[in-house]
């Protein structure tokens, strides 16, 4: 694992245009009715609309809507298939377990897809609170139980990585040791886990985040609460990834921003990732807030998705 890159916290790391962006969102931010304030099927509906940071959703003809009939039923999802596949990259989006989809960044999967060379399967996942933990993870598990038994007769290959950012990240987690666990499988090329959240007992960036941008901790105890409302629950490994036994899983690459409200989750779960004896390679971005990687025109967000595509070229072995 690399050094903790003491230079990524100093103020002269954050370039002027992150700098300048980042109060633009601010601002924007600031003149927005909280997340925290409203029902979570307003947001959805609001989103559906174009209401969010990135406009109207997107969508790329070359993706494929299926479901996988898996024992205990039937899961959407969406598939990026390129014109040469090395492995396939199991993916969950983010949203804190309560907002996102699977379609709702077909462009940044695509172009993963097509520049790392993998097939590209997004879980829609059952969202809280109609549908409250364990819900959501148990799609994902049925999502990559099914895939690994599939994987060589759908897609030609047996290499899978798996990922996600936010909530997104943190699924992926916890379906790695759900795999292990309970499948007895540890096959997993690797992990590319983006900003995730690992300790929902709140990891001190967490605790200090109540005028964070994008999620301060007021949005963040919405999310919890919708997901799993019984807090004496939360440090359960289940739900708390920080918490569980680490040991035997892939090659992980943490990344987050410096100015994300989870960044002690991804500082402290990589540390936990290579005392368990495995692989990690964490990856701060100066400046960055959560979810930077989505919001349209901000250079440190397109370098991190670079990141991401070369991550996982490199574990596919692609050239």
């Amino acid at each position: 694992m690399h050094q903790l890159n003491l230079e990524a916290f100093r103020p002269a790391a954050i370039s002027a245009d992150t700098a300048e962006y980042n109060q633009r969102v601010a601002d924007m931010m600031a003149q927005a009715p909280p997340t925290h304030s409203l029902e979570p099927q307003v947001v959805r509906e609001a989103r559906k609309r174009g209401g969010g940071v990135s406009g109207p959703p997107v969508y790329v003809e070359q993706a494929q809507q299926r479901t996988l009939p898996c024992r205990a039923g039937d899961i959407p999802v969406r598939v990026f298939v390129p014109a040469q596949v090395r492995g396939v990259y199991l993916h969950f989006h983010g949203g804190g377990w309560v907002l996102g989809s699977a379609d709702g960044q077909d462009p940044r999967l695509w172009d993963l897809a097509t520049a790392a060379e993998v097939a590209v399967i997004s879980v829609e996942y059952r969202l809280a609170p109609e549908h409250p933990y364990p819900a959501g993870p148990d799609d994902c598990e049925a999502a990559a139980a099914w895939l690994v038994e599939h994987v060589q007769s759908e897609f030609g290959t047996d290499r899978i990585a798996v990922g996600g950012e936010s909530a997104g990240a943190h699924l992926a987690a916890n379906t790695l040791l759900r795999m292990r666990d309970r499948h007895g499988y540890t096959g997993f090329a690797a992990a590319n886990l983006v900003f995730g959240v690992y300790d929902l007992g709140r990891t001190p960036s967490q605790e200090t985040s109540e005028d964070a941008v994008v999620i301060p901790r007021p949005t963040m105890e919405w999310f919890y609460d919708h997901y799993c409302p019984d807090a004496s629950m939360r440090r359960d490994p289940d739900l708390s990834p920080m918490y569980a036994d680490l040991t035997g899983l892939p090659p992980a690459r943490f990344s987050v921003g410096t100015l994300d409200p989870l960044l002690d989750d991804s500082i402290l779960m990589a540390k936990r990732w290579t005392h368990a004896g495995n692989e990690a390679e964490l990856r701060l971005y100066p400046g960055g807030f959560h979810g930077f990687i989505s919001w349209p025109g901000l250079k440190l967000g397109e370098q991190a998705n670079l990141d991401t595509i070369e991550f996982i070229r490199s574990v596919m072995g692609a050239r």
